[in-house]
């Protein structure tokens, strides 16, 4: 039985060596191919002093290199710290420090943005540099040196699935990034999971758009490696009408998206001509999708089955899927927990609220983060024991749940905010605002004003060559919803920030308003008098 993250890759790479594993450009790499690359960088890795329980960063954009890189790390009985390409050497030094980072795998054309971090960081990491060598001066390992010694297995380091496998640091719109410490039982349960509701074959094909540094897009090399299927990979979404011709050229059968990416597709032309017949399901997660986006995604692939999932970070990416066979009946629904995990609304205090009620989501299983790394008082406000022992999770994400279990997203618990004394939830204001077909991009918050407390405000991105009006929007919302929910002021945007995975940084938003000062109450659950 498989009980370790990279025995899935050496499982499949004995099971089925020639069938390709990776494509990324023009490079590929089968899984008999992948298995010896990552062999050998983890014989490196050993050799330059990696040990069970090392954390090794590796900084590298979408390609070949990361995903050997990634189980590299762990055959070598490391802890895999994925640091986004694009961090900056302030953050960077931050992130490195925090993990204690040994080790370091970068890209070669990134020192000049690497070593004033390494210069900043008290006990400095080595490095394994990627690409053309270094700048002078710049010591490390090269990853082509690597490469060129005799093929052997590394030494076992002894890992058993209670090890940590990851440490993946949240995106941290407010406040210093934390590190989720997530285990080899988190990813190989979570993998069979995955792969088990969207019944994965070897035969599948999936592009991922998404950034390995985040945990949706990793999960795709997790699955991959279980099922055997080919992950094409692509560097971002920047280039759209490219991705869309890979799409066509290998006869992709999966796309795990976000609603970014899903807005991008239906607003290009080419995309409604172009042969995407291979394709077999959608998935999304990170954040919500409209329900104007989703009914045009139904109608644009017809033939694809859609899931709509929700996760979090700290449940290894994945807590609830929707199955496709019930989005008609429940379409604002994110489903019911996956495969051994168990999630449920409660008060405050625990109390499981009975459905209907609004609540915080709470989740149990094998999916659940060890904890935050060096962060114990906020792992105990996170992680709480249940009545028979157990780990619970409260995830401060708040919900409600019908009486068949299925779950629907509220917002954060910290987005609610109150307007003429009724509270509003940012989601269901956006959510009107998509059904207008001009409308790209729209985020909700509260601003100060005379006389509602907190007004609801609304950035919009207008879809090219759309025109959108004010008294048109309000018009519209003024149909759909209750008076309080109307926005009051629009403001509209060429873009709005983004995290790494593509969520709207609303906090940034918020933090734009100087007035906002002091952050209203959290607001109260079911069960606090209400």
């Amino acid at each position: 039985m498989t009980h370790l993250v990279h025995q899935l890759l050496t499982d499949t790479a004995r099971r089925d060596p020639d069938r390709t594993a990776l494509i990324a450009g023009d490079g590929r790499r089968s899984f008999a191919e992948l298995d010896r690359e990552s062999d050998a960088v983890a014989c490196a890795l050993q050799s330059a002093g990696i040990a069970r329980g090392d954390r090794v960063a590796v900084m590298l954009e979408n390609s070949i290199e990361y995903v050997a890189g990634l189980f590299a790390t762990l055959k070598a009985g490391g802890v895999f710290v994925p640091v986004n390409p694009s961090t900056k050497a302030d953050k960077l030094a931050y992130l490195l420090a925090d993990a204690g980072v040994r080790l370091l795998i970068a890209p070669a054309a990134l020192a000049r943005q690497v070593l004033p971090a390494l210069e900043a960081v008290e006990t400095p990491p080595a490095v394994l540099w990627v690409g053309a060598c270094p700048p002078a001066g710049a010591a490390g390992l090269l990853y082509t040196d690597a490469l060129s010694g005799r093929h052997r297995p590394p030494a076992d380091p002894g890992l058993i699935d209670q090890d940590l496998a990851a440490i993946m640091y949240t995106s941290g719109t407010t406040g210093r990034p934390k590190g989720v410490m997530l285990t080899h039982a988190n990813y190989v349960n979570t993998s069979w999971a995955i792969s088990t509701y969207l019944e994965n074959t070897p035969d599948d094909v999936v592009m991922c758009v998404l950034p390995l540094t985040f945990g949706y897009g990793l999960s795709q090399v997790m699955t991959g490696a279980r099922v055997g299927f080919t992950l094409v990979l692509e560097r971002s979404f920047a280039f759209p009408m490219e991705t869309l011709k890979r799409m066509v050229q290998h006869r992709v059968t999966g796309l795990p998206g976000v609603p970014t990416v899903f807005s991008t597709l239906l607003g290009l032309d080419a995309a409604k001509t172009a042969d995407l017949g291979s394709l077999r399901y959608l998935t999304n997660a990170a954040a919500p999708l409209p329900a104007a986006h989703l009914r045009r995604l139904r109608e644009r692939f017809p033939q694809a089955a859609f899931h709509s999932m929700y996760g979090m970070t700290e449940c290894c990416t994945r807590i609830s899927t929707l199955s496709p066979a019930e989005l008609d009946a429940k379409p604002a629904s994110v489903g019911r927990a996956i495969p051994n995990c168990e999630a449920f609304v409660a008060d405050e205090n625990g109390n499981r609220l009975p459905p209907g009620q609004v609540g915080e989501l709470v989740v149990r299983g094998a999916n659940v983060m060890r904890g935050y790394w060096n962060r114990p008082e906020e792992t105990a406000r996170r992680l709480r024991r249940g009545p028979r022992g157990e780990t619970l999770l409260f995830t401060g994400d708040l919900f409600t749940q019908d009486a068949e279990g299925h779950l629907y997203f509220v917002s954060r618990k910290d987005d609610v905010f109150k307007c003429r004394g009724e509270k509003v939830s940012p989601r269901e204001v956006e959510n009107a605002l998509y059904e207008l077909d001009g409308v790209l991009e729209a985020c909700v918050i509260g601003v100060p004003d005379d006389a509602d407390g907190l007004a609801v405000k609304a950035f919009l991105v207008p879809r090219d060559g759309a025109v959108l009006s004010e008294a048109a929007i309000r018009q519209h919302c003024r149909g759909r919803l209750e008076s309080h929910l109307v926005p009051k002021f629009i403001e509209f945007r060429d873009s709005l920030p983004k995290t790494d995975s593509g969520k709207i940084r609303r906090a940034e938003l918020v933090e734009e308003v100087p007035a906002l000062a002091p952050t209203p109450p959290l607001p109260r659950v079911a069960g606090e008098g209400d």
